[in-house]
């Protein structure tokens, strides 16, 4: 069953999907939420790997939402989450890099809601800025967090 709804997400999460970005790696999960069919609610964490700066993964913590409705895949998953972004060796930053580019983006519902990540440049400090929102069609949600990596200083 979890190989069902695994591959029903998957299905879900292409038309969200942005180009060049990797796949999330899951790193692990906590249960939340006993529920008598179907899986437990539970907060994920998943791994991603910015696309375009080498040695900057990205640590998303969310809620997974378990029962009947998550397990076909119809359950909206409330738009509470967290963000940590980690230098995994030395960072620099590319050139003709966008100051604001969406970096990541996963579907949280059936239809019309996603995560999203966006990577934005503070050149005054040298740090890359990751912001993690929710949107919908209508409305976004005002739940959000932020994070920065600091970029190595130019060789002289």
């Amino acid at each position: 069953m979890r190989i069902i709804h695994g591959l029903l997400a998957a299905a879900l999460a292409l038309p969200f999907a942005i180009p060049g970005a990797r796949a999330q790696t899951r790193v692990g999960e906590v249960s939340t939420t006993f529920r008598m069919v179907g899986p437990n609610d539970k907060v994920v964490v998943e791994r991603y790997d910015d696309p375009r700066v080498p040695n900057v993964s990205c640590y998303v913590s969310r809620a997974d939402t378990g029962g009947l409705s998550g397990w076909v895949g119809l359950a909206e998953d409330p738009s509470r989450f967290s963000l940590a972004c980690r230098a995994t060796g030395p960072v620099a930053m590319p050139s003709g890099i966008p100051k604001n580019e969406s970096v990541f983006r996963q579907s949280a519902s059936a239809l019309f809601k996603a995560l999203t990540v966006t990577r934005i440049i503070d050149e005054e400090k040298r740090v890359l800025v990751y912001l993690i929102t929710s949107t919908k069609i209508i409305d976004g949600s005002p739940y959000n967090s932020v994070t920065a990596v600091p970029v190595d200083a130019p060789a002289r």
